[in-house]
């Protein structure tokens, strides 16, 4: 079960997630879902190990909870049908056979007498069919199904796909509905539904849900996923279908049924043998089968499917701090009489469906009267598009159903926000997946929201399908205009959800990165760092390793402490430690979440808004979170607005390099070295951009310190990252040189200098030159400390040293090596001692403070510094033994190594010279590969040299002969040097001991005394001795040869690379050295000593290296440098443009538009002239109607009459009239201005049905024949404050209609309405149900709606206006968890003055007060109100009454403010901004309206 949650997370993190991959908030009835992040709490150093489960523990858990929660459906009682089986057997009423039964169920007692009922005789048993389904002869892919019983929760089942099953809750939900059976599509119409239903799907990451089986619209679905994985893009992600369908329907499902599970479960399709049943469809991912107990009975996933789908789309999905409820739409293919009533379900909950236009029989009737006024949607029009789309099944349409029909599907297109018509050819609808997620924006734009949540929840969909293009089109248009700070939510989410696209578009749209970054914002996204990455490891462990910090959570020097790890320690910490005052922002550990959901962090930008900038540079710690994860696209994004941007690419090579040393997995290793070479080649292109500008200033930026990477500079940087190809740039290089130089001109000869070096006097000749005038022209003693300061001179003067040195140090060895040291040796003594101080020196260097630890870890990092100190401390060796009179010669012995030693110093000193130093790094790089030579041949030297040893010689006990034999005879035998004995021809015994007894010979081979002749198999030794030669002189040392032909040519094409990167260390060595050469170098020493040890005067590094600016100098320097990278990067623009690659690929992209403009171009030509055909035909027929009355008028003689004229249909355009651009019609269209509420087939709070009223039925002056509405009166508790039931005569005869009834008005704002049958007659026509139902009277309901509003004001107290106009306040109150807000008015008691709901918020003592005030009101509208809950005998009419305070200072308006209070705790009140968008009730709006217009306000 955890296995697929965890590899799903490893491989989303390579990916684009997609999607908000995390598990939602926990719910009252889903406690059990936990936050995925918190399971990366092992500190295990394998990471993404720690998220896999072994497949045993998977089927364990699942076989043990599937079975504890999951029910299955049992029939208890047999009952013989009176139909047979397919088979012919008897069967019972549920369907199955008997032998299907358990046993009990066949017992005549238990329910003997009885009539079969599902409610009594089924019950509830665990399920015995779960796990995984694999299909016989389809592959290898693997399902998850289960049998489920119909009454199981929909959280439990949420439960179990989201834990047990593993899957990532959606970012979107599709349902898809249709034709059960098989129906033919148009292959390009079936092209594009498929591609666009699957891209949809994998991209925001849905969840598609159909019915599973292997038929109609499931099949197509299918098929298209099947299109999907066989196609490269199946490694993009898997796109997660899942089939509910019914158990009892289903074919084979004997195989299914494993009661521990089936891991797998083998199923076969048998299409051929399954009857009337049906099978699954072998490409959905998970089937969940609903069981009622039945047999052969379709639908019964139905009422499970709908709950299921309304609690996933009632479930919110968080990440990053951006919290969504889970978007549904309905996708419609074709279908039957069961698709409409899914569709007017969808359409009447606010569920935004989608229609395919061609799919045939419903899809195609809905489209083609999606565009027209709901005036024309009649009766007669439906019959005929049923007639044309239903050809086989019209004849069974009765009247009546085309009535249903008419009135359901006029109720679809009425709310057309929510109705999408997806046409093939259509502009803007090339593709479904556009069109499903543009239905969904629209639909979001129909609730009642302001503007800002509006925008701001369709912006939050945008982000969580990871469609920048539907953001761009649909939301980030004129029509809105973002401020940044509304951007930052979601600006986090896509940094976190790895959305690199929108990065970019929000910065297009004005997010400032400097603004946008806070302390909280870097916390937040520090704890969301993906947690199979290797920075969250670390960080961890850090953690780990401060128990204390666990408590408090953790700060932002924690990541400082990693990053220096990364970054070397040449850096300061980028985060310093928090202070005691700054404690109360902790960062929690990265196992707990941040709770934002109540709060969220848009909040949390307002609160932090006004602090000061807590770091340095904001772009820097983005960057920096990006690289940590490996994130190319969005580093690459936030590069390109960094500040310090070479220094920046420089450090993200050395991150990248340093994580990649202890990454496990190779993909990623790979990745992180490829990006680390791309920053390093940033970092080349921006400084290569500077250097042709200005070399001057591109070389200060090498030295600079950058206080935002560390107080480093960006050649320290590129020196610990070891990035070769930048520090061997030209400009670099000559910097390098300049410094080499000192103030000596570059272009002076050696052989000047080193003669100037022997004779200085020539200085003053002008043999060398400078490079500031001044020294030029100078003679004095300047002249000479620049000459001799120069890090050259110093060089060569060091190289002169040290071969004097060298040549005094032989000449003791070998000709003056006396028992009491000479004069010459006691020289050598001094010169060592210099030599000692030197290294001394470059020991405790420590420029930048950063400790004597520090300092020492570098000195000994460098491969030269520790032969130094072993050949100082081999020195000293010798001279203790050289000094003891006894050990005289070994001293001599360990002084002469010693000068071997110190010979090999000269390979560092010869690394400056471009001739020999490229060489000495080939024979570096070689010495490596001779001591794996050396491994290698000590196998074959030993194993011959012992064979050899044994079979010659007889138990040689002398350890230096058996090393001999053994070991250095077989060396030689390399060499050519074959052993004396080894084929016994050459043997003389005189020339070996045949005891061992003589130290001066080899102890004799096995021989034979008599003869004295060898006796050892000679041709065994032979054998040994040409296999031996074989494999060690051809075949290991060619392949030594090989090795170092290998390294030559490898190293040869990076040599020079690696001198100049080399050459570096060297130049910062002397051109910090003293300048005078051992031994006279103890002067400096000794002026060093006194001026740090006993003035205390700290050290400075040279400037040359690293120089700190001005602040002013440095602005303007890193300005350029923004400038040059601006540039850079057009630059690598246009470069990428001009690449063949890109330019076919741009080709190519062109050609396919092209073609698909054409094809939809002839789509819309024969559409067009289809339709004007079409049009042409019918007004061929109605001309011929026309004539034909005509005639038969003038044949009797007579006038017709009216109702017998036919109507000329109206011209249609060539075009059919777009849904989307008749938002709005229905103000607009006359036809519709009957009531539209009231005629809703659901009447509210309770399970009545009305019967079905068309527009063109409800006049009562219509005929309609068949109409015999249900009769519905609620039974209400006070019965005498209400008229009677209405079914019996009697008592309604005493009400006086029409008239003032006692303490009731029964008079209605319309005038006279009809009585008939002694109920009143709603004057405004039909509405599908008689009966007062949930109202009071019969007759009108008066009602009053005070609207009470104010001027909005802002904190000045100045009135606020938008688009010219004042802004209104309007006071609103809303009951329970109901999501629209009502005027504070209502029903009144009789005799009464203010309404019921207006006394629940007002207190008594202000009563009269508003009596008052409604007096001096204004009257807005009196009359009918469209209200659901009216019937044909009762309706509510109402007054509305305008209450506005023009002066925040009245003082009612302050006693009113005063007085508002709720009695009721599920009540709430507030002032609302009067917005076209204002979350009211319908019919309130319209009120509303009418006010603002009065004042000339905005609405």
């Amino acid at each position: 079960m955890e296995s697929l949650v965890k590899r799903r997370r490893d491989q989303a993190s390579s990916r684009e997630e997609d999607s908000f991959g995390v598990q939602p908030r926990r719910v009252a009835d889903l406690a059990m879902v936990p936050n995925l992040q918190q399971r990366s709490t092992s500190l295990c150093r394998s990471r993404k190990s720690q998220y896999l489960f072994s497949n045993c523990e998977k089927k364990g858990n699942l076989s043990s909870w599937i079975p504890d929660n999951i029910k299955k459906k049992e029939c208890m009682y047999f009952v013989e049908s009176s139909k047979l089986s397919d088979a012919g057997k008897v069967v019972c009423e549920c369907g199955y056979p008997r032998e299907k039964h358990l046993e009990e169920a066949t017992w005549p007692h238990t329910f003997q007498g009885q009539e079969w009922d599902p409610k009594k005789h089924v019950r509830e048993m665990p399920t015995d069919a779960f796990g995984d389904i694999v299909f016989t002869g389809l592959g290898q892919k693997v399902g998850k199904y289960v049998r489920l019983s119909q009454d199981t929760p929909s959280s439990l089942i949420y439960q179990l796909m989201t834990q047990q099953w593993g899957l990532d809750a959606p970012n979107l939900l599709i349902s898809v509905t249709g034709g059960a059976k098989d129906f033919n599509m148009k292959p390009r119409l079936k092209s594009v539904f498929r591609r666009g239903l699957v891209k949809v799907a994998q991209t925001s990451g849905a969840w598609v849900i159909t019915g599973g089986s292997h038929t109609g619209v499931m099949k197509q679905v299918g098929e298209a996923v099947r299109d999907f994985s066989l196609s490269g893009s199946f490694c993009e992600g898997e796109v997660v279908t899942i089939g509910i369908a019914t158990w009892g329907a289903l074919h084979n499902r004997e195989s299914l049924i494993h009661p521990m599970g089936g891991f797998p479960a083998e199923y076969i399709m048998d299409e051929e043998g399954q009857g009337h049943l049906t099978c699954l469809d072998s490409n959905h991912s998970h089937f969940i089968l609903v069981d009622d107990g039945t047999h052969g009975h379709y639908g019964v996933e139905i009422p499970l499917r709908t709950k299921l789908e309304k609690f996933i789309s009632q479930q919110t999905k968080e990440r990053g701090g951006v919290a969504i409820k889970i978007p549904i739409v309905c996708v419609v293919l074709e279908g039957g009489p069961g698709t409409l009533n899914t569709i007017y379900n969808a359409i009447t909950n606010g569920t935004p469906c989608v229609v395919v236009e061609g799919s045939g029989r419903v899809a195609d009737v809905i489209a083609q009267v999606a565009g027209l006024p709901i005036s024309e949607i009649t009766i007669s029009l439906i019959q005929q598009k049923l007639s044309m789309f239903f050809q086989g099944m019209f004849e069974t349409f009765t009247e009546s159903r085309i009535v249903e029909w008419t009135k359901k599907i006029q109720d679809i297109v009425r709310r057309r926000q929510l109705l999408t018509v997806f046409r093939e050819g259509k502009d803007g609808q090339q593709d479904v997946d556009v069109a499903i997620l543009q239905a969904l924006l629209k639909a979001s734009r129909s609730l009642d929201h302001f503007g800002h949540e509006n925008w701001d929840h369709q912006l939050k969909l945008a982000v969580a399908w990871n469609r920048v293009d539907i953001a761009q089109s649909e939301i980030f248009t004129d029509e809105r205009q973002w401020k940044p700070s509304e951007l930052y939510p979601m600006m986090v989410a896509a940094l976190i959800t790895n959305k690199p696209k929108f990065v970019k578009l929000f910065l297009e749209n004005g997010v400032q990165l400097k603004e946008f970054v806070s302390r909280a914002t870097l916390f937040y996204l520090y704890q969301n760092l993906e947690p199979t990455c290797l920075f969250h490891y670390k960080l961890r462990k850090v953690l780990a390793g401060e128990p204390e910090c666990l408590d408090h959570g953790m700060l932002l020097h924690h990541v400082a402490q990693v990053l220096r790890e990364l970054l070397g320690d040449s850096t300061q910490p980028l985060y310093p430690r928090p202070r005691s005052s700054d404690q109360q922002h902790p960062l929690l550990v990265p196992s707990v979440k941040i709770n934002v959901q109540g709060v969220s962090l848009r909040s949390l930008y307002k609160r932090s808004s006004g602090q000061a900038t807590f770091t340095i540079d904001p772009v820097r710690d983005l960057l920096i979170w990006a690289i940590v994860q490996n994130r190319r696209e969005l580093a690459e994004i936030i590069w390109a607005q960094s500040q310090d941007c070479i220094a920046a690419a420089l450090a993200c090579s050395k991150i990248l390099k340093e994580l990649s040393k202890e990454e496990e997995d190779t993909d990623s290793l790979e990745e992180m070295l490829v990006l680390a070479d791309e920053y390093e080649q940033r970092a080349i292109g921006v400084f290569t951009e500077c250097y042709r500008k200005d070399e001057e200033r591109a070389q200060k930026l090498l030295v600079r310190v950058s206080e935002a990477w560390g107080r480093t500079t960006c050649l320290q940087l590129a020196l610990e990252a070891k990035d070769m190809k930048f520090v061997s740039h030209g400009g670099i290089q000559a910097f390098l040189t300049k410094v080499w130089w000192g103030q000596l001109g570059v272009d002076n000869g050696l052989w000047r200098v080193v003669l100037c070096m022997l004779v200085f006097p020539l200085l003053y000749t002008g043999l060398v030159s400078f490079r500031t005038r001044q020294l030029q022209a100078e003679r004095g003693l300047a002249r000479v400390r620049a000459f001799f300061s120069a890090p050259v001179v110093v060089f060569h003067m060091n190289i002169l040293s040290y071969f004097v040195f060298l040549c005094l140090f032989a000449y003791v060895l070998m000709v003056d090596f006396q028992p009491q040291p000479s004069g010459c040796e006691y020289l050598i003594y001094v010169w060592l001692f210099s030599l000692v101080c030197e290294e001394l020196r470059q020991l405790f260097y420590d420029p930048d403070g950063s400790g004597l630890r520090k300092a020492v870890l570098v000195y000994f990092s460098d491969f030269w510094n520790k032969l130094d100190v072993c050949a100082i401390l081999l020195f000293i060796a010798g001279l203790t033994c050289r000094l003891t009179p006894s050990l005289l010669y070994t001293g001599r012995i360990i002084l002469s190594l010693d000068f071997t030693m110190f010979c090999l110093r000269l390979m560092h000193i010869f690394t400056i010279s471009k001739t020999l130093g490229p060489k000495i790094i080939i024979v570096k790089r070689m010495m490596k590969d001779v001591f794996f030579f050396l491994f290698l041949l000590a196998v074959w030297v030993v194993s011959f040299g012992v064979a050899k040893q044994a079979i010659l010689i007889h138990n040689e006990r002398r350890v230096e002969w058996i090393f001999r034999g053994a070991i250095y005879h077989s060396y030689l035998t390399i060499f050519g040097q074959l052993p004396t004995y080894i084929d016994g021809v050459n043997f003389r015994p005189d020339q070996c001991s045949p005891n061992g007894t003589d130290p001066y010979k080899p102890k004799c081979p096995e021989i034979d005394q008599a003869r004295q002749e060898p006796v050892f198999p000679e041709w065994l030794t032979v054998l040994l001795l040409c296999l031996y030669l074989l494999f060690a002189n051809i075949l290991l040392l060619n392949l030594l040869i090989a090795m170092f032909n290998y390294t030559f040519q490898q190293v040869q094409e990076r040599t020079d690379q690696i001198w100049k990167f080399q050459r570096h260390d060297l130049i910062e060595e002397y051109q910090g050295r003293p300048p005078a050469p051992p031994p006279f170098i103890l002067l400096s020493h000794l002026h060093l000593f006194i001026k740090r040890v006993v003035l205390k005067i700290p050290a400075k590094r040279h400037k040359q290296f690293k120089n700190k600016l001005e602040k002013n100098e440095e602005a303007a320097l890193l300005s350029w440098e923004i400038y040059l990278k601006e540039n850079y990067l057009q630059e690598q623009q246009f470069q990428q443009k001009q690449r063949p690659e890109q330019k076919i690929q741009d080709v190519s992209d062109k050609v396919d538009t092209m073609v698909s403009l054409l094809e939809m171009a002839h789509l819309k030509q024969s559409g067009a002239v289809e339709q004007r055909l079409a049009s042409l035909e019918e007004q061929v027929a109605q001309t011929a109607t026309a004539l034909h009355w005509i005639v038969k008028a003038l044949r009797d003689s007579g006038f017709g009459s009216e109702e017998g004229v036919p109507t000329l249909a109206p011209q249609k355009a060539s075009v059919e009239r777009d849904p989307e651009l008749d938002r709005g019609s229905k103000a607009e269209d006359p036809g519709d201005a009957y009531h539209v509420n009231a005629r809703h087939l659901f009447y509210p709070n309770c399970s009545v049905l009305r019967l079905p009223v068309p527009n063109e039925k409800v006049p009562w002056e219509t005929e309609f024949l068949m109409y015999n509405p249900p009769f519905y009166t609620a039974d209400r508790k006070d019965k005498e404050l209400v008229d009677p039931v209405g079914d019996a005569l009697e008592p309604l005869s005493r009400i006086s209609y029409n008239a003032v009834d006692g303490p009731l008005d029964r008079r209605s704002f319309h005038g006279v309405y009809a009585v008939r049958d002694g109920l009143p007659l709603n004057p405004m026509g039909r509405t599908g149900l008689r009966g007062r139902g949930d109202l009071s009277r019969f007759g009108p309901n008066h009602t009053l709606q005070p609207v009470i509003t104010r001027w909005r004001r802002s904190l000045d107290g100045a009135i606020c206006r938008k688009s010219v106009k004042k802004v209104l306040e309007v006071l609103v109150v809303k009951r329970g968890p109901s999501e629209h807000w009502m005027l504070p008015g209502g029903s009144r008691e009789p005799g009464e003055m203010l309404p019921r709901k207006l006394k629940q918020v007002l207190r008594r003592e202000f009563w009269s007060s508003f009596e008052s005030l409604l007096t001096q009101g204004m009257e807005v509208y009196k009359g009918y109100m469209d209200d659901p809950r009216n019937t044909d005998n009762a309706w509510i009419e109402t007054v509305a009454v305008s209450i506005h305070f023009s002066d925040q200072s009245d003082v009612e308006l302050k006693r009113l403010n005063s007085h508002l209070y709720s009695c009721d705790q599920g009540m709430a009140i507030r002032w609302q901004v009067v917005d076209e968008r204002i979350p009211l009730d319908d019919n309130h709006k319209a009120i509303l309206q009418k006010v603002a217009t009065l004042f000339g306000a905005y609405y």
